[in-house]
């Protein structure tokens, strides 16, 4: 057996210092190190181009190798000053807007370009829209609690009590938030401070994540634009609650923002994992209410704490509407007819969709049960009839229900992150819809599958990119493809 070839420019852990000096998909910086054995390329994540960094190999071959940052040594010359704290959710916030949307646009193209095998991707392109809060925009954020912080001075880890996010890369450390991260609402990050000094005035423990014990777990605040409320959850595990006056932490919260304050829930994780709620756990509402309102082109829409939805609302609407716009540029395919709306959530699409057609049935089918639940009664709640959800996975859905074969001239798809498994991309491609609205949140598997869907004779028509979070290397893409007529002689 051949002895394999030793990487000539870099092993698994070893420490570079780097120059950027290329952007790739999903927010990777590309650097290169040039020697007399050739030219070879790294990739760091969250990186800007012109940056110097200091970054840890995790893997080598022999043509590449992925690095995870350590630190920034010196910042990009296109880099700006901004008045908020740096955190892990926001990568890109000292890069002009302008910039992260020149990136964002050039690397999802040339992803359609490799991956999708569209060489025309450029004179299909439509237009990138661009989210109308460029700070601020979120409506639900995560604090955690942890009983290990981040010394900034010394670059180290301390002993501390904190609350906020934890450092890029390293599980069991936090970092204090001590402002306003630009990307929730200002008054309650700038509130954060005083809500942990609080709870660590209690002398109960924050989660440590190593020994995975302690009492404090995570803090987390939903806000509605419509009505400017906020919903909080405190989860905690259940060893030392009777120790912690819930009642108490409910009249700080009522004092810090009066009016705002719609409601706190309380949720009990004793589960050792790292995540928000347990599957085990159970939660209950301490004061006001346990749901708040939002409001999407028109259409209100109740979410409670475990509710989907979507992050940057006002970015949202544009979206669907751009979705909409896509479904309805053949209006009369619309209207007296049948649309599937796959992997429907919430059935928000299907729901704007409904109420600007005529008498057009729509079919909402998604397996979170949760979800069609939410989708059920937004439906009644706005009013619009003629939506049929069903609570299954889409590919046994259209095994069960072969009759939709050549009776659905529009389909809505709007898969999770990994995409369409394949098998289930052919049931969906057997169905022979005119119209295919694709949208996505990785338009990676979005470039898988339209090359699957070119061969059975979808072609790509029209391709836009949303801006849904901006700061981030994320990006969605709305696709409408149309099925190529079959020529008879």
């Amino acid at each position: 057996m051949p002895k394999r070839e030793r990487n000539k420019f870099v092993k698994r852990g070893q420490i570079l210092e780097l120059k950027i000096e290329d952007y790739a998909f999903g927010g990777k910086g590309i650097a290169r190190i040039r020697s007399e054995h050739g030219e070879f390329i790294v990739f760091i994540p969250n990186t800007i181009p012109g940056q110097t960094v200091k970054a840890q190999v995790k893997k080598s071959t022999k043509k590449y190798a992925e690095c995870s940052l350590m630190d920034v040594i010196e910042s990009s010359p296109n880099e700006v000053d901004v008045p908020f704290q740096d955190i892990p959710g926001a990568p890109y916030i000292n890069l002009p807007i302008e910039l992260q949307h020149k990136y964002k646009k050039e690397s999802t193209m040339s992803l359609f370009k490799r991956i999708g095998k569209v060489s025309n991707i450029e004179s299909l392109f439509d237009e990138l829209v661009t989210s109308p809060n460029v700070f601020h925009y979120r409506n639900k954020m995560e604090y955690g609690f942890s009983a290990i912080g981040y010394d900034r001075i010394n670059k180290t880890d301390i002993d501390v009590f904190t609350l906020g996010f934890k450092r890029r890369g390293v599980w069991w450390m936090g970092d204090n938030l001590e402002k306003d991260s630009g990307l929730f609402d200002t008054q309650v990050e700038d509130n954060i401070s005083t809500i942990r000094r609080y709870c660590e005035a209690t002398g109960l423990a924050p989660w440590h994540g190593p020994k995975k014990e302690g009492f404090f777990r995570f803090f987390v605040v939903r806000k509605s634009y419509k009505t400017n409320k906020l919903l909080f959850n405190l989860v905690t595990t259940s060893y030392d609650l009777p120790e912690f006056d819930l009642t108490g932490f409910s009249e700080l919260l009522q004092d810090l923002f009066k009016e705002r304050f719609a409601g706190l829930i309380h949720s009990i994780n004793d589960e050792t994992g790292d995540r928000t709620l347990a599957t085990t756990g159970k939660s209950q509402l301490i004061a006001g209410d346990d749901k708040i309102v939002e409001q999407l082109l028109g259409l209100n829409f109740e979410i409670s704490m475990k509710s989907f939805f979507q992050t940057n609302p006002k970015s949202a609407e544009k979206l669907y509407t751009k979705v909409i716009d896509y479904a309805l540029e053949n209006k009369e395919t619309i209207d007296n007819s049948v649309v599937m709306d796959l992997f429907c959530g919430t059935g928000t699409i299907g729901q704007i969709l409904a109420s600007r057609s005529t008498n057009t049935k729509i079919i909402g089918v998604d397996i979170v049960a949760s979800a069609v639940e939410d989708a059920i009664k937004n439906a009644e709640r706005n009013n619009i009839h003629g939506l049929q959800f069903y609570t299954a996975d889409v590919g046994k859905f259209l095994t069960k229900h072969p009759e939709y074969k050549n009776k659905i001239r529009t389909i809505i798809l709007d898969p999770a992150r990994a995409g369409i498994a394949p098998k289930t991309l052919l049931k969906i491609i057997n169905i022979n819809a005119e119209r295919i609205v694709y949208v996505s949140c990785n338009p990676a598997t979005q470039a898988r599958d339209t090359e699957e869907m070119r061969n059975y004779g979808y072609e790509l028509k029209k391709i836009s990119l949303v801006d849904q979070f901006p700061h981030t290397s994320h990006i969605e893409t709305v696709v409408l493809f149309e099925k190529t007529p079959v020529n008879t002689f």
